[in-house]
């Protein structure tokens, strides 16, 4: 396994699929109550420049439950905020930290942490990609659907940085992966000819009905995400009609699964109904980003 985490590309199918195992291994022993205690004196700093409920909390209890320790930093807290460069913050935290993990605005910033930095740096979420969130996703499929080849993901909304990384790790994964977002929102060429080259297979479209037709997962995000702010009356017009509602989910397999990466807007991308009704996995899923990281920061830190 390579040194850092920045794209859930650098995870091959069986790396992918070890993680997974790992976590599902971590979840019963928790639940359990046994002690793994497998980081005991290794600390964990988390370089946070956007907030995040679940993000910070999974990764702290991981680091507790591991018998490690997470240090929170905010751009308050460390130099870079006060213009250290992130070349000379990733060389300090080095040599005092066991591994680095990142919630930035670029994507930039955490290919620097990483190329400057001795120990493993995990991309936390950046404008590009949030692979974290999707191995949670991916350990969450795996228990609802014990397989990923021959699947149907169909994400529905904006084509974010949370869809850059499902659409490669379906890829990845040998799940079809159908995306529906109002024109000028689909995911970038790039991410595009990336899943294609890994043999993805795809389609694109403008119609949530066509994405979502015998689909066995549905999938949305917030329709203004954090740095969108400015955007927000025009977005909720143009995704007006991309919500995930009874109506949607009537075009999909019976035992689809419905899947958010939080915080959602009720009534907005998502009912009340659906959220809260029986194929819904969301709460599961949000669960499962605690287990499937720290399998990640174990393979990693250990």
């Amino acid at each position: 396994m390579k040194k850092d985490v920045l794209s859930i590309t650098d995870l091959s199918r069986e790396e992918i699929y070890e993680l997974l195992e790992s976590a599902m291994d971590l979840k019963e022993k928790r639940k359990a109550g046994e002690t793994t205690e497998y980081l005991k004196n290794k600390s964990l700093g988390m370089i946070f420049e956007k907030s995040s409920t679940r993000t910070r909390v999974s990764f702290e209890v991981a680091m507790t439950d591991f018998g490690g320790h997470a240090l929170y930093l905010n751009s308050r807290d460390i130099q870079v905020g006060r213009g250290e460069t992130i070349e000379d913050t990733a060389r300090t935290l080095s040599g005092y930290l066991h591994g680095i993990m990142a919630r930035v605005m670029s994507h930039e910033t955490v290919k620097k942490l990483a190329e400057y930095s001795t120990i493993p740096v995990i991309n936390a979420l950046s404008d590009r990609e949030h692979p974290c969130q999707i191995l949670g996703d991916f350990m969450t499929i795996l228990e609802y659907k014990d397989k990923f080849e021959g699947l149907k993901f169909a994400w529905v909304g904006d084509g974010n940085n949370v869809c850059n990384s499902a659409l490669l790790g379906s890829a990845i994964m040998g799940m079809e992966f159908a995306v529906a977002c109002p024109k000028g929102y689909e995911p970038k060429a790039e991410f595009l000819e990336k899943a294609k080259a890994l043999g993805g297979k795809f389609t694109i479209t403008d119609d949530p009905k066509a994405a979502t037709k015998d689909a066995d997962i549905i999938y949305t995000d917030v329709w203004v995400s954090m740095g969108d702010e400015a955007e927000q009356e025009k977005r909720l017009k143009d995704f007006s009609a991309f919500q995930v509602n009874t109506e949607l989910l009537g075009v999909a397999k019976p035992d689809v699964i419905v899947m958010h990466c939080l915080p959602a807007r009720r009534g907005l991308e998502i009912t009340d109904e659906v959220m809260d009704g029986p194929n819904s996995v969301i709460f599961e899923e949000a669960e499962n980003r605690l287990h499937a990281q720290k399998a990640l920061i174990l393979k990693l830190m250990r």
